[in-house]
């Protein structure tokens, strides 16, 4: 049952977030800070999801296989390749360090 109580919780809070957005005046949204906030945040989510997902196992910081894809895609980003390129990179450097005991 409190699986349940969670889900409802969880619902009318995001109802609740999705009010107070549309309860905001429209000229506090077009202040240039606001908007420059808000073309950063999602950038911002998702760099802390990521590393979170690279980095952390259960609650022990640690450097295996992902962190090299990871570092093999940050390389093909500096050298402007295609993003398909990007990720075929970080797969094939993170399954050749598994494959060699990482």
């Amino acid at each position: 049952m409190s699986v349940w109580v969670a889900i409802g919780v969880t619902a009318v809070g995001c109802y609740a977030v999705k009010l107070l957005g549309l309860l905001v005046p429209a000229g506090a949204l077009e202040r240039p800070l606001v908007r420059r906030l808000a073309a950063l945040l999602p950038v911002a989510l998702l760099a802390a999801l990521t590393a979170q997902q690279t980095f952390v196992d259960g609650q022990a910081l640690v450097l295996d296989a992902r962190a090299a894809g990871v570092g093999a895609a940050a390389v093909a980003l500096v050298l402007r390749a295609p993003f398909l390129l990007v990720v075929a990179a970080a797969v094939v450097v993170t399954a050749g360090v598994r494959a060699l005991g990482g």
